[in-house]
């Protein structure tokens, strides 16, 4: 029943998200180059700088000194609210079968979209068991390490950040099994104190927090000044579409069980759209995003140019 609820939800739903995006393939990843200035969601409607989208204040910022030296102010993004909710469950991040176990299997999908942007963007080898030798990555929001580790077995040089004490702490005790990712860097911080630190980095990574942030636009502000000038931001979330209620929170939440009750607001979630808009804001390029589709057979996830739910961003950092 549970499958054909998702499968009926998706062939009613689809009809609501008709994003124009231009697709195109790079090896076996399916892609799409995003094509800035057209707002789709609940209703389309241009773009606007001043009024932001869909009415909503995505917070103004002046982007345009970050990097260059000057100081800039950097309130935090924290939600007390969400901290709580995942220092509850913090021990299950290494349970492929508790509440974390949609990430495990999203994971793969993940990773390959990130290779495969960030080699041809840094040049690298894709067929490298090594492609990140030599490259700095910071994963924001590292929870229990499911990103950091293998993002540190592919080569590069991690540092593991979260503001959850317990989500560093296990990160930390599970790197430490494997010499290769005992070398991530763990810190209990945010992504604002790395700023006043002056940390910057080859890639900057934020998968699946920017939804559970209170200010998306002062925190991708913050990405921004910790990613080098032409370096690489990729966030990936979820979208606010009708299609995204039904599946990401009352089937994956109520219907499933697949999350705790409560995971995810739906009002807090951003169209492909405002991301966009926010992370120009912020001087952060959208190059190219692609979304991720979920087989109910398979129990896999893969990379697709449906963005009506999940998806993921990739961007390089304007050199201003």
């Amino acid at each position: 029943m549970a499958l054909l609820f998702l499968n009926r939800l998706r062939s009613v739903c689809i009809a609501s998200n008709h994003t124009h995006f231009s697709r195109r393939s790079h090896g076996q990843v399916a892609r799409i180059q995003f094509d800035f200035g057209y707002c789709s969601g609940a209703a389309a409607q241009p773009v606007s700088e001043e009024s932001g989208v869909d009415g909503r204040d995505l917070g103004k910022m002046d982007a345009s000194n970050l990097g260059n030296g000057t100081r800039v102010s950097f309130k935090s993004s924290l939600s007390e609210i969400e901290l709580a909710k995942f220092s509850a469950i913090a021990e299950t991040w290494w349970d492929a079968e508790g509440p974390f176990k949609p990430l495990h299997a999203l994971n793969p999908a993940r990773i390959a979209f990130i290779r495969s942007t960030l080699c041809e963007h840094f040049r690298k080898d894709p067929d490298s068991p090594r492609p990140f030798e030599g490259l700095k990555f910071v994963d924001v929001g590292c929870g229990g390490g499911i990103l950091s580790e293998p993002l540190a077995r592919m080569g590069a040089t991690v540092t593991g950040v979260d503001a959850v004490e317990k989500n560093v702490t296990i990160a930390g005790l599970h790197a430490e099994s494997d010499p290769v990712t005992s070398t991530i860097e763990y810190c209990c911080t945010t992504a604002e104190k790395l700023v006043e630190e002056q940390r910057q980095f080859d890639a900057v990574i934020a998968l699946e927090v920017i939804e559970h942030v209170a200010d998306p636009a002062e925190f991708c502000k913050s990405l921004a000044a910790l990613t080098v000038p032409n370096g690489a931001t990729l966030i990936s979330t979820i979208n606010r579409s009708m299609r995204a209620y039904a599946t990401a929170i009352v089937a994956a939440e109520y219907i499933l069980r697949w999350l705790p009750k409560g995971t995810h607001d739906w009002l807090k979630f951003l169209t492909p759209e405002e991301l966009a808009l926010i992370l120009n804001r912020a001087s952060i390029s959208v190059k190219e995003m692609a979304g991720f589709v979920y087989n109910p057979l398979t129990g896999q996830w893969a990379l697709s140019d449906d963005i009506g739910v999940n998806f993921i961003v990739f961007g390089t950092k304007r050199d201003e």
